[in-house]
């Protein structure tokens, strides 16, 4: 499975958008294949929740909106190896109180480096689902644009 991310990462290169999200089948491990991936190129994951937390909480709630695209951006510079930035536990961008667009987010930060990161939600009928609908954190999207890789 390492070989055919690999693939996927290279032939990215190419694309506008150089986001390619994980996606678990029937619970499949998506972290650990990211680790692996990870160790296998030298490099170490972006934890979202932690890193962008800590930033965070020193900021007034009023302006964390503001602060986000620009944590993100220093984030990822930090933790880019050979243009390519693998990034997990990205619920945080969900928080209603960020009024955020996650995948909006990852997007823009794929437009001048390869994003790997891991999907939280589902592949459902060509869309991609984060949460139950009727949760407050609940989203919707298509998946034009971007790269799925399912994890089976």
């Amino acid at each position: 499975m390492i070989e055919q991310l690999d693939r996927i990462v290279d032939d990215v290169e190419a694309l506008h958008s150089r986001l390619i999200l994980l996606i678990s089948k029937h619970g499949a491990p998506k972290p650990s294949l990211l680790n692996e991936f990870a160790l296998s190129h030298g490099t170490t994951v972006l934890n979202i929740g932690s890193e962008l937390g800590s930033r965070l909480v020193a900021i007034p709630t009023k302006q964390r909106s503001l602060a986000v695209s620009e944590a993100l951006r220093e984030m990822a510079d930090v933790h880019a190896s050979g243009g390519v930035v693998l990034v997990d536990n990205i619920e945080i961008l969900f928080d209603r109180s960020l009024q955020l667009d996650p995948l909006d987010l990852l997007k823009l930060l794929a437009r001048t480096r390869r994003v790997v990161a891991v999907w939280p939600g589902q592949l459902q009928n060509g869309r991609l689902i984060y949460a139950e609908m009727g949760h407050p954190e609940y989203q919707d999207y298509s998946i034009d644009g971007l790269v799925p890789f399912e994890i089976q």
